[in-house]
C-alpha cells in the first residue's frame, strides 16, 4: 500500500469522525499550544532584556549592598552588611587605575511632581546623582545641561527631568529655568533627558535627577548607595572589577577567605542570571507538556483501538484481496502519526496566536521560537508513532477469516 493512499484513508477516517478526532487531538493541541506560547513569550522577554542590558554598555558595572535576587531567608544576612557610602565611591575613584568614572547614586520611588496647575502621577522615580550618573546609566541630555560638580558642592536644588515629566508638566513651554515642586520641595529645571523608552515593561522616562548631596540632605544619610563604575575601556572591564573588589575588601576590612560583603554585577551577569531563571521555567514547561502529550498519546492509542474494532471487517477484506500484514501495520501507523501531527499543527498555530495576542495587550514582546516549533512537531510525530505501534500491531495481527465474519 502506497504512502499517499494511507494518508487519504487517514483523512477519510478523521473526516468521518470529526468530533471524536477533535477530542482525541485536544490533548496534543493543548500541550503544543502551551509550550509554543510560553516559549515565544520567554524568548521575546529574553531578547528584550538582552537589548536593555546591552544599552548599559560593555564597560559599565555596578556595586550594590544587595544581590539582584535573594530569598526571604537571606534578607537578614544581606541587611546586616555595611552600607556602601560616598566615601567608598571616592576610594574607588582614587585607587582604581582601570576605572574612568564612578557614579554613586540613590533612589526614591513613588514621587509626584507639579508645575503650576499641572501635576504628574505618583509613579515617578527620583534619583540623587553626580555628573557621572548620566554616562554610566546611558542617559543623554536633550536640552539644557546635566548636573555639575558645583551643583553637588553647594547642595543646589536643581533637577534634570525625563520625557514623561516634560510631556506632563511642560506640553507647550520650554522647561529650562522653570521651577517645579517635587515631593513638596522646589527645584529649578536645568536640563531634560533624551527619550529612553521602556525596560522590563516599565518606562525609563519618568526620572527626575537631582544632586546626590541634595538628595541625602532631604532623604537621610543613613542609606546604602548604588555605585556605578565605568571602566576605562571594554578590554579593561575585568581588571576594573578586580581592582574595585580589592579596594572595597580592604576598606571594608573583609577577612581573607571570606566572601565579599557587597555585590558586583554587569549587563553580562544580569543576562546570565535571567538565563538561569528562564532555564528553570523552560524545563518546567517541557515536563508539564510531556505529561500532556503522554495523556494525548494514550488517547490516540485508545481511539485507534476503537477504530480497529469498528473497521475489523474492512481489515479482513483488505487482507483477503492481497494486503499483507505489514501493509495493515503501515496504514494504521500512518493514521496515528497523521492524527497526532494535525493536532501538533493546530497547537503550533494556537501557541503562536496566543504569544502574539499577549504581546499586543502587554509590554511583554513575543518572539516566534522556530526551534521550538520544529521540536514540537517532531514530538507530535513521535507521540503518534510510539502510541500507534500497539494498535497497528494488533490490527496487522488479526485473523482474516475472523475479521470477515465480524459484524
Amino acid at each position: 500500500m502506497q504512502f499517499r493512499e494511507s494518508v487519504f484513508i487517514a483523512l477519510d477516517v478523521i473526516r468521518n469522525h470529526k468530533m471524536r478526532s477533535f477530542l482525541t487531538l485536544l490533548g496534543v493541541i493543548i500541550g503544543v499550544m502551551s509550550i509554543i506560547g510560553m516559549q515565544s513569550l520567554i524568548e521575546g522577554f529574553q531578547k528584550n532584556i538582552r537589548h536593555q542590558m546591552e544599552q548599559l554598555g560593555a564597560s559599565v558595572f555596578q556595586v550594590q549592598k544587595f544581590p539582584v535576587q535573594f530569598g526571604q531567608q537571606d534578607r537578614e544576612k544581606y541587611r546586616n552588611r555595611k552600607d556602601l557610602t560616598w566615601d567608598h565611591a571616592r576610594v574607588i575613584e582614587q585607587y582604581c587605575t582601570a576605572v574612568a568614572q564612578v557614579g554613586p547614586e540613590a533612589w526614591q520611588w513613588g514621587i509626584m511632581a507639579k508645575y503650576r496647575d499641572r501635576r504628574t502621577g505618583p509613579a515617578n522615580h527620583l534619583a540623587g546623582g553626580v555628573p557621572a550618573f548620566f554616562p554610566n546609566n546611558g542617559y543623554f541630555i536633550e536640552a539644557g545641561r546635566a548636573l555639575s560638580d558645583t551643583d553637588i558642592q553647594h547642595n543646589r536644588q536643581v533637577a534634570v527631568i525625563g520625557q514623561d515629566i516634560l510631556e506632563k508638566l511642560f506640553p507647550y513651554e520650554n522647561p529650562i529655568g522653570e521651577h517645579i515642586i517635587v515631593d513638596g520641595r522646589r527645584y529649578q529645571v536645568i536640563g531634560t533627558l533624551e527619550k529612553s523608552g521602556s525596560a522590563f515593561g516599565e518606562s525609563q522616562d519618568n526620572r527626575i535627577v537631582i544632586p546626590l548631596s541634595t538628595f541625602l540632605k532631604f532623604y537621610g544619610q543613613n542609606r546604602s548607595l548604588n555605585i556605578t563604575v565605568l571602566a576605562a575601556s571594554p578590554e579593561l572591564m575585568d581588571t576594573a572589577i578586580e581592582q574595585v573588589i580589592g579596594v572595597l575588601r580592604a576598606v571594608r576590612k573583609v577577612p581573607p577567605g571570606e566572601p565579599n560583603d557587597f555585590e558586583i554585577f554587569s549587563s553580562e551577569s544580569l543576562i546570565e542570571t535571567f538565563d538561569n531563571m528562564t532555564r528553570a521555567v523552560r524545563i518546567g514547561a517541557i515536563v508539564i507538556v510531556s505529561f500532556a502529550l503522554l495523556v494525548a498519546g494514550i488517547g490516540i492509542m485508545n481511539i485507534m483501538l476503537v477504530s480497529i474494532r469498528e473497521r475489523k471487517r474492512e481489515i479482513g477484506i483488505r487482507m483477503a484481496i492481497g494486503a499483507r500484514r505489514r501493509d495493515i501495520l503501515f496504514q494504521f501507523l500512518v493514521e496515528a502519526v497523521f492524527l497526532s501531527e494535525i493536532g501538533g499543527i493546530l497547537g503550533i498555530l494556537a501557541g503562536v496566536g496566543i504569544g502574539q495576542l499577549v504581546a499586543l495587550v502587554s509590554p511583554v514582546p513575543a518572539s516566534i521560537p522556530v526551534f521550538t516549533i520544529v521540536l514540537g512537531f517532531v514530538f507530535c510525530s513521535l507521540v503518534g508513532l510510539v502510541f500507534g505501534v500497539y494498535p497497528a500491531a494488533k490490527a496487522s495481527g488479526l485473523d482474516p477469516i475472523e475479521s470477515l465474519r465480524y459484524e
